[in-house]
């Protein structure tokens, strides 16, 4: 790679148009250059168009119909030009130092670079948390290894990730069945073509919570849980594709390894059993699978293993409204009570 590698940041663009214009902003204001800004506008129907126009030939900007954010990101990269590419959510947006943090990142060998994102709400004030959590590192290495162990490994989401080109050509363009699921096409796929994964863990970017984001959670529902089982169901299908593509074996108990999709699926079940998508789980099962996923392959300390196992154990047999408070806790800190949320924290404090 060159020494100073041209980035491309695609800002991907549905009807937010009171965010599209702080996105666009903080790609303009990096100190790191060359830099391209795609602006791919999904055939928005508010007055997105306007904001973006408004900046002329500072963007490229592409307007098309609406055909979902895998169709937006599609078209950004195929328009793209740049050794690196940063797919940007327009409701999220990038600190100044952002980009050039990044490059300093793609060492030899290394095909993706993720970080960590500063939660924010609506008016851009942090809500006093990052994804992922502080004590958590962003995974780093030939993490292929690590999805054929787990079957998942600690990232950001879409807006926390930059890619060498060369690392998307091979899973490019993504298919029409992750359409609402870029993130998890890419952070499935990426990995088996990466070589190598590296980090900044530091939040260099912002990640924003508000009414209208389908996956941050401002609200603790059956109906939340139920969408993000549903999909991981379909990410293992692609772990299980990509690995068979590459003859790498898959661990028959595989899917049971991952720590995220077990705490999913129990939320689903206990907050809305009827409609719950996998009939054949059970309370006592799942919370039997998290407790070897948490103790046998999770990366946490011991404080961790220890607050997460009674977490297991409350959200599994208390009654519902005291397990929807614990899901509250894991899920959803933002909502938690400030006097508990307090508390926790000189908890770890002491035990750390």
């Amino acid at each position: 790679m060159n020494k100073n590698p041209s980035v491309s940041v695609i800002i991907n663009n549905f009807n937010y148009a009171q965010f599209v214009g702080y996105a666009i902003d903080s790609a303009l204001n990096q100190t790191y250059e060359p830099i391209e800004i795609l602006v791919v506008d999904d055939g928005s129907t508010d007055d997105s168009r306007d904001v973006i126009a408004r900046y002329g030939d500072l963007v490229h900007a592409i307007f098309q119909p609406n055909g979902k954010q895998a169709a937006a990101l599609n078209t950004g990269f195929s328009a793209s030009q740049g050794e690196i590419i940063l797919f940007l959510d327009a409701d999220d947006f990038l600190m100044p130092s952002a980009v050039e943090k990044i490059v300093a990142a793609f060492q030899a060998g290394v095909g993706k670079v993720h970080f960590r994102l500063q939660v924010v709400d609506g008016q851009n004030e942090p809500l006093g948390y990052s994804i992922p959590s502080e004590g958590m590192r962003l995974a780093t290495g030939e993490i292929w290894r690590k999805l054929l162990q787990t079957s998942s490994y600690v990232s950001s989401p879409m807006s926390g990730n930059a890619y060498r080109r060369d690392t998307l050509v091979p899973v490019f363009p993504i298919p029409d069945d992750y359409k609402t699921t870029a993130d998890d096409y890419l952070m499935i796929s990426t990995p088996f073509y990466a070589g190598e994964l590296a980090s900044v863990n530091e939040p260099i970017g912002a990640y924003r919570v508000h009414t209208n984001n389908q996956w941050a959670l401002t609200a603790v529902s059956g109906s939340r849980f139920r969408r993000f089982v549903k999909h991981d169901l379909q990410n293992y299908m692609l772990l299980q594709q990509r690995a068979k593509a590459l003859q790498l074996d898959v661990p028959v108990d595989l899917e049971r390894r991952s720590l995220g999709r077990i705490w999913s699926r129990l939320a689903s079940l206990r907050l809305e059993p009827q409609d719950h998508p996998v009939p054949s789980d059970q309370v006592t099962q799942l919370v039997g699978w998290g407790l070897t996923a948490l103790w046998q392959y999770s990366s946490h300390n011991l404080p961790k293993r220890i607050m997460y196992s009674l977490l297991f154990l409350w959200v599994g047999f208390m009654p519902i409204p005291l397990a929807k408070q614990g899901i509250t806790y894991l899920y959803a800190p933002h909502l938690r009570p400030k006097l508990v949320d307090s508390t926790l924290k000189r908890l770890r404090a002491v035990i750390s």
